[in-house]
Order: structure tokens, then sequence, then C-alpha cells
């Protein structure tokens, strides 16, 4: 760049950019066809009510309940005191009792539920989001969409026919810091970017913290394991599912979909062409027996776009859970670095780069640029019947790559991706 990128610059490309995303037409015609009218309220089923369940779906569409004419009518979860809580947080706010079930397959049979919210474990996302779809209904899908790729694939398909809008909990593409980072990188004011990194770092496990007490007898054990082998009720796998690798896969395919999802979104880029993942459980042994690996690190090559103008890239992401330091998010040019360590927070600045040329001069505060939360978006989207800010499209893109490294890390073997063929192998 000739000049410095001022504030003023900025703001009037990222404007530029935030009219063109806002006048973005509808997916389909189907889509538009299944769009909730404006004066029709949006009666919505909960699945999973957990805490993030409860605390985050169910209080974040509240907040715009009024706003936006909505109605959380139905619950579902195998645990009873979930069920309880949920149910009374809904009878709190409208003064009945929701429809309450057991099993998913209930609600979907209700015809007087629009859309629906899907808050399980990580093993039953893909089984929820295609049965969603073929049954007609909108969905709001916890990440990552799937920990099966050959699933994942159908399941995608099946929103895709369904001309459903489907929101994918990646909310952090929601954030105006985010937006901002992804219009800064548009404007070329980081030169050539070839890397993107991560380490997130903690001193514990995070499934440590959902452990509790559950009886046999308050749950209905079956529905929970869903499609996975029979085995005898235990306490600590059903609350503490996040540590066990045959229901989520660790940290590289439930912690690092955030930030990779964020490398899509910022630079452009959509599919790596090739993985490679190791890890393993170093520190944390216990009587639990978790098999999540406490330990893991992923490096994804990405291949230069045509279609985005994106160059090659090489993004890296480590996850150490025995100690919290040496955290970061870097983005790397060779005419400055984006710092998104705090994603409410993040700073460009000429650090390291190579060709700096005066155009970034200090570090800086990425400017915000504001869009609608995530789940007013999901809720504008349905009405609008367009594209949500989290597209299936771009759930897919997260799933290949964390699947990717899922498989590298259960084979040892560097991993590659086919787009033409939707498969993934070893190379």
């Amino acid at each position: 760049m000739d000049k410095a990128l001022t504030r003023r610059n900025f703001i009037r490309t990222a404007a530029g950019a935030s009219a063109a995303l806002a006048a973005r037409p509808a997916v389909t015609a189907e889509n538009r066809r299944r769009s909730i009218g404006a004066n029709d309220r949006i009666r919505i089923g909960q699945i999973g009510c957990g805490d993030r369940g409860i605390n985050v779906h169910m209080k974040s569409v509240q907040k715009h309940g009024d706003a936006m004419n909505v109605e959380f009518v139905a619950i579902c979860d195998p645990w009873r005191l979930a069920r309880e809580k949920a149910s009374a947080q809904v009878k709190e706010w409208y003064g009945h009792d929701p429809q309450a079930f057991v099993s998913y397959r209930d609600l979907l049979a209700k015809a007087d539920v629009d859309a629906v919210m899907i808050a399980t474990p990580d093993h039953q996302h893909t089984t929820l989001l295609e049965a969603a779809a073929r049954a007609g209904k909108h969905v709001y899908v916890e990440k990552p969409i799937a920990t099966d790729f050959d699933r994942m694939v159908k399941a995608v398909d099946a929103v895709r026919e369904a001309g459903v809008v489907c929101q994918v909990g990646t909310q952090l593409r929601s954030l105006p810091t985010m937006v901002g980072c992804r219009d800064l990188v548009k404007t070329g004011i980081f030169g050539k970017i070839t890397r993107v990194e991560e380490c997130r770092n903690s001193d514990q496990p995070y499934w440590y913290r959902y452990l509790k007490d559950v009886r046999e007898e308050d749950v209905d054990w079956k529905e929970f394991l869903m499609d996975r082998p029979m085995r005898p009720f235990r306490s600590d796998l059903y609350s503490g599912w996040y540590g066990y690798y045959e229901f989520s896969q660790g940290p590289e395919t439930n912690l690092a979909v955030h930030f990779i999802d964020l490398v899509h979104f910022i630079t452009g880029v959509k599919f790596p062409e090739t993985c490679v993942c190791l890890g393993g459980t170093y520190y944390w042994k216990d009587e639990h027996g978790f098999t999540a690996p406490d330990q893991t690190q992923v490096l994804w090559s990405y291949p230069p776009s045509s279609e985005t103008g994106a160059e090659g890239l090489f993004v890296s992401c480590t996850t150490n859970t025995a100690s919290s330091a040496g955290s970061l998010k870097r983005l790397y040019g060779d005419k400055g670095m984006l710092k998104f360590d705090n994603w409410n927070a993040p700073t460009y600045s000429p650090e390291g780069g190579k060709k700096r040329d005066g155009s970034i001069r200090g570090e800086n505060p990425v400017p915000p640029v504001e869009r609608p939360d995530h789940f007013l978006d999901w809720l504008q989207c349905m009405r609008e019947g367009r594209t949500p800010h989290a597209s299936i499209e771009a759930g897919y893109q997260h799933a290949v790559a964390v699947l990717m490294a899922s498989k590298s890390y259960e084979t040892g073997r560097k991993i590659v991706y086919d787009h033409a063929k939707r498969e993934i192998r070893s190379a």
C-alpha cells in the first residue's frame, strides 16, 4: 500500500464490505419459501438442556424474544433433571410448561415446532442435524457438526436439499472484532500472509468441570449412547463425555473448531489440502480413564485459491492442558502481524514484517464492524430466507479440517482431502 491505512479509510472499506454482506441474496427459492412471516411467532424446540442448551442457547434467544416474536415450546433431554430445569425456565418466561421429551424423534415429529437448537454431545450432532433437516425444521447446531466424515456429508446434503436455515455454533464469526479482522485483512495491509497459528493452553482439560453425580434411574442411557455400542451406565461418562474420544474427539475437534473457522473467515481459504496431527495423554491419568488427548498439535496446509484470491497458507494449532502459559493467536504477513489472542480486543502492528513499509505504525486496535449477534442473525435469517453468518457451507469447511486432524491422530499418517470426490484419506 502507498499510504497508511487510516481508521477513517478502514471504516469506509469495512462499511462497504458489510453493506455487501447485508445485501446477500436468499440461499435458494426453497429457502425463501420456508421463511417465517414477519408477524408469525417462531416456535423453537431445544434439544440438549445442559449448560450450553439453557444458559447459552435459550437465554441468548430469549434476549431477542419480544423483538423477534420467539417462544420455546418444546425441550428434549435424556436426563430428567435437565428436562425439569429447562421446563422451569420456559415456565418462568411464558407462564406455561413446554412439551418435554426424552427422545429427539418425538420432538421433531411435532408440527408446531418451526426450528430446533441442538446442544447435545458431539457424537449426536450429525444424526440430529440430518433428522432436523429431513423434518423440515430450521436448525441451530453446535460445533463440530460431525465426528464421522461420511455421515457428515449425508447431513450436509440433507440441509441443502431441505432448504432450511442452518446456523452452526461457531459464533466468533459474529463478533464485531472478528469482522473487523476479516475486513482489515482484505485491505492487503499485511502483505503476503503465509502462516496463522494458535496455542490454546490451560492448566486442566475442560471436561473435568462438567463432572457431576448422575443417577442411572434418571437417564435414558440408550438415548444418550445413540449409535454407540451399549455398555454399563457410568456417571462420569455421561457428565464428562467431552473427555472420552468416542464421544468427543478431543481439543482439536472441539476447541480448535473455533480457531480454524476464524482462519477460513478472516483469510478466505476454504479447505485444507493436507493435515498432520499428533497427540496423546501425557499428564491427566486418573480413575476416570479419559481417552481424549490432553496434548495435541495439528498442522494444516492450504492451497492457493483463485476463487478467493487467497495464497497458500500454513496453519498450526497446539493445545496443552497441563499448563496455561504461552497461549496466543497470530496471523503473520510480510508487512505486519495480526494478534487476536483476545477475541474481544485484537490488535495489529508491523512487528516481524520483512517488507514492512510504513503502512502500519505502532500497535493498533482493530476497529470493530458491527453486525447482529449469532443468535439474532439466525432468527433474522429465518424470517428473511437468507444465509446466516455460519452457514452449513462454513460448517462443512470446518468439519473437513478437524476430521482430517482426527484421522491423522488416529492413524499416525498425513491426511489429504479431495474436494471433488468429497473424501479424506491417507496420503
